[in-house]
């Protein structure tokens, strides 16, 4: 099953993220179909980017979101 979730980039104490489309069981840092956007939690404005034609287009393949990517493009 392929899953739309976070995969962590940057130092220790200053990740940021990239959105991605994964199969579901790989590693976080594992093979990527295609990258959705961006995530940086520390930045005050515009914290995350998505290319919201590519993540309806993954959600109609069936690709299913994580609850953490869910609440975040809410």
């Amino acid at each position: 099953m392929l899953k739309i979730k976070l995969q962590p980039t940057g130092k220790k104490h200053q990740r940021s993220y990239r959105i991605v489309v994964a199969d579901g069981k790989s590693k976080l840092s594992g093979t990527v179909l295609d990258t959705l956007g961006t995530y940086n939690p520390h930045e005050t404005e515009n914290k995350i980017s998505v290319n919201k034609e590519s993540y309806d287009s993954w959600l109609n393949k069936g690709a299913q979101p994580t609850d953490t990517i869910r609440k975040l493009i809410k």
